[in-house]
């Protein structure tokens, strides 16, 4: 069991496939993109297999893929089905943008994977491109189309509304999920990325909830409060969103949450200063045994929250990308 310095138990696991992504979203990379890690510092399949099963075997049960973006990693669903067969391993999840889904769902829920976010900023395709610096809005909405027709459940669509450029679609979003029985997650803007970012971009979560009553109240559900996301389904019982309020209502002291980077970097948290590279160990001939005992000290060691908005908070050097959504 993985236990930190306040209590925590650390069971779910956050896994980084590339850092290479095929939109520019402005909050997160520059247009011209970023200096991608060589492909030979990149953990291999087999590495991520050797890692999840050190992990299972100190009681993780939760792994979710990301990026970058991690369709664009070729055979994805290959990893998907190594992982899926590893002992106390419980939950396979992705969140991805969507671009490269309509061609992947079926081949991923096949594998073993059964949950999905998919992240979607806005439904007007002229804000999508301003966000995203990519005209690929519908192949978004394809890949959508296609988990559901695969039979994944639950579909998450995440949203980050950002002051000025798309919060005046919370509403839309809202009757998005009432439509269609997806659960819509409403994420606030973080300072993280390599764009600018002032208190005042942010969205509040209150704010959010707020603009949704209007639609009908919302009323909270009972759920794992170790999760990221508060959750709530309107009072009809028609459409559920969910809630990450890292900014103005920070979850840290319940996080169950570790990460790996795709160049094999172990984070205790997306906001962590200090890393340990796994990589390296992989590679040099450290022993699962070791590398548990050196796991084990990193996750007793993990931050008690991310001191955002307090004057000790230190801005990740890395991006978004380059850490893993």
């Amino acid at each position: 069991m993985l236990r930190d310095a306040f209590g925590r138990i650390i069971d779910n696991l956050r896994i980084s496939v590339t850092d290479r992504c095929n939109l520019r979203c402005f909050y997160c990379m520059p247009e011209e993109g970023l200096e991608w890690f060589d492909k030979s510092k990149i953990l291999t399949f087999e590495e991520i297999e050797r890692l999840v099963r050190i992990f299972a075997s100190l009681g993780v049960k939760k792994i979710r893929l990301t990026g970058g973006e991690p369709l664009v990693r070729k055979d994805l669903e290959k990893l998907v089905e190594r992982l899926a067969k590893i002992p106390g391993i419980k939950d396979i999840g992705m969140t991805t943008n969507g671009i490269l889904l309509a061609g992947y769902a079926q081949k991923l829920f096949d594998a073993g994977m059964r949950r999905i976010n998919v992240s979607l900023d806005s439904f007007d395709p002229k804000v999508f491109f301003e966000i995203t610096k990519r005209n690929q809005f519908q192949e978004v909405i394809k890949g959508i189309e296609a988990a559901e027709k695969a039979c994944f459940s639950p579909i998450k669509i995440n949203i980050v509304p950002i002051r000025g450029i798309n919060d005046n679609e919370i509403l839309a979003f809202g009757h998005f999920a009432r439509k269609t029985g997806f659960e819509v997650r409403f994420i606030e803007f973080m300072p993280i990325g390599t764009g600018e970012w002032t208190l005042n971009d942010v969205v509040p979560t209150s704010e959010i909830k707020e603009k949704l009553s209007e639609i009908a109240p919302l009323v909270s559900i009972e759920h794992d409060t170790r999760l990221p996301a508060d959750e709530f389904v309107f009072a009809d019982g028609i459409g559920k969103v969910g809630f990450i309020a890292s900014v103005t209502e920070p979850f840290c002291g319940s996080c169950n949450r570790v990460r790996i980077t795709a160049d094999g970097k172990f984070r205790t948290c997306l906001f962590s200063v200090v890393e340990t590279d796994l990589l390296e160990l992989l590679r040099n001939g450290t022993t699962d045994k070791k590398i548990a005992e050196i796991l084990a000290g990193k996750v007793w060691e993990k931050e008690a929250g991310h001191l955002i908005n307090q004057d000790a908070f230190v801005k990740p050097m890395r991006s978004m990308s380059q850490i893993g959504g």
